[in-house]
């Protein structure tokens, strides 16, 4: 994209951040008021009850003079979507804009506030979900909005897409979406989910994006024995089988190996790395078979060192309901998750015999399909484009998560998904995702609604 292009929609941009609403407010204040609005809502799953989000959601489509459709997968799982139509006789692939509502549990007595208050303390605006993912959410619907009042002219179709359970896996959300209402996906060529951001380290700014993931793999190890009094131990027992099968799979960690991908994502993060790091992110494939490496990667970046191998998570263990009766069954699970070059078939397999001598089986709880959204599209240069053009020494990685999101969904359907977040994240900043306190600073909230603007306005006009 041409540099002019470039600066005439950054014009265009700043003129529509400053209009004021019929309240006096900007769009950056009505931002943060939605996000606030969002994350005061209770959506945390179990259970879900995302359809507080959608009725949140249908009242400001209303105000603005917005159709939308909705549906719930199950009573209280509750899914929105809503179209801006091009203008265009044959419109380019449609455009979606991927949110849940859904947000993980939060303990309060770890939490310095109520964790659904939605409140700004110190320059940040606190609650679960502000991260994870409410804040972009509020960014999405922000921009969405902003497209709608603007009437300019489309070239493709740009959906708003709020759904339910993506922290239970999206089988009440998206995956029940394809299923149940598959004309939102259809015509559709692009999508924006979260899964990446920016990073801040020493006035140098790196944005990730997302185009594929580590698949999960959730697995029940099961034991059957012969009970008995616990007075008497037998040579085996339903726990002892599991505890080694557990122990099996813990003493013998699965072997690194390293993706393109992967090898991609670690030589561009080199460049800005000193002497300690850098030579090694730049040849991971060979620094991998250096033990003290390895070691020292998994005991200071743990989330760069999953990056390198398949890996098990021991989660939830049960034997007997009670302490002096050996149980006739037991059993664990495990959180595996594995990179995208090879099915789960296959991995499960190899875990069975790696365990075979305990006697446990294993059984399937959830395992998606891999898949990697190719880099050479419209959507991934306009990332690069305004990015560099709004931040001049930035630069766009394309990343590998550890997570999973509902790209796999649409990625599956053969729509080209990233996960994108123009937020820029100082390093060593505390965010509490998934953990006490989450937080976004309120000032790069702000920032962060005019970028997305600018990202979504650059692929859908021309």
């Amino acid at each position: 994209m041409h540099a002019q292009k470039l600066r005439i929609i950054t014009i265009g941009l700043l003129l529509c951040l400053c209009s004021l609403n019929s309240s006096g407010q900007s769009i950056e204040d009505e931002t943060v008021a939605w996000l606030q609005g969002l994350i005061r809502l209770d959506t945390i799953n179990p259970p879900g009850n995302e359809t507080r989000a959608v009725k949140y959601l249908a009242e400001i489509f209303d105000a603005e003079g917005i159709e939308y459709e909705s549906a719930e997968s199950a009573p209280g799982r509750g899914n929105i979507w809503a179209r801006l139509k091009s203008s265009q006789a044959n419109p380019e692939p449609g455009l979606i804009l991927l949110q849940h509502t859904d947000v993980v549990p939060a303990d309060k007595e770890f939490w310095t506030i109520d964790p659904l208050s939605g409140d700004i303390r110190d320059g940040q605006i606190l609650g679960r979900g502000a991260r994870d993912m409410k804040g972009l959410g509020a960014l999405q619907l922000s921009t969405f909005l902003s497209l709608h009042r603007s009437g300019v002219a489309l070239n493709r179709d740009v959906i708003f897409l709020a759904t339910a359970d993506e922290e239970a896996g999206g089988y009440f959300g998206v995956g029940w979406l394809i299923d149940n209402r598959p004309k939102i996906f259809e015509g559709v060529g692009f999508l924006l989910n979260e899964g990446g951001g920016g990073s801040r380290n020493n006035e140098k700014i790196v944005f990730d994006v997302e185009v594929t993931q580590k698949v999960p793999v959730w697995l029940r190890l099961n034991s059957v024995d012969v009970p008995g009094h616990g007075s008497s131990p037998r040579p085996n027992s339903s726990v002892t089988r599991i505890v080694r099968a557990l122990n099996t799979i813990l003493e013998n960690p699965f072997p690194p190996r390293i993706i393109a991908p992967v090898a991609e994502y670690f030589s561009a993060l080199s460049v800005d790395m000193d002497e300690e790091w850098g030579p090694a992110y730049s040849s991971i494939d060979r620094a991998i078979q250096d033990p003290q490496f390895i070691e020292r990667l998994h005991a200071d970046r743990p989330g760069h060192h999953s990056l390198t191998r398949d890996t098990c998570s021991m989660t939830r263990l049960s034997g007997s309901s009670k302490i002096n009766v050996i149980p006739p069954s037991a059993w664990a699970e495990l959180d595996c998750r594995i990179l995208p070059d090879k099915p789960s078939e296959q991995f499960i397999a190899e875990l069975q015999e790696l365990i075979a001598n305990t006697g446990v089986e294993i059984e399937t709880i959830m395992a998606f399909t891999p898949a990697i959204s190719d880099t050479n599209s419209r959507l991934f240069d306009a990332i690069q484009n305004v990015t560099r053009e709004l931040y001049p020494s930035s630069r766009v990685l394309p990343s590998v998560s550890t997570g999973f999101t509902d790209s796999h969904f649409t990625r599956d359907l053969g729509i080209v998904s990233y996960g994108f977040n123009p937020l820029i994240t100082d390093s060593g900043e505390h965010t509490g995702v998934h953990g006490n306190d989450e937080q976004v600073r309120e000032s790069a909230f702000r920032q962060a609604v005019g970028d997305y603007y600018a990202v979504v306005r650059n692929v859908v006009t021309d």
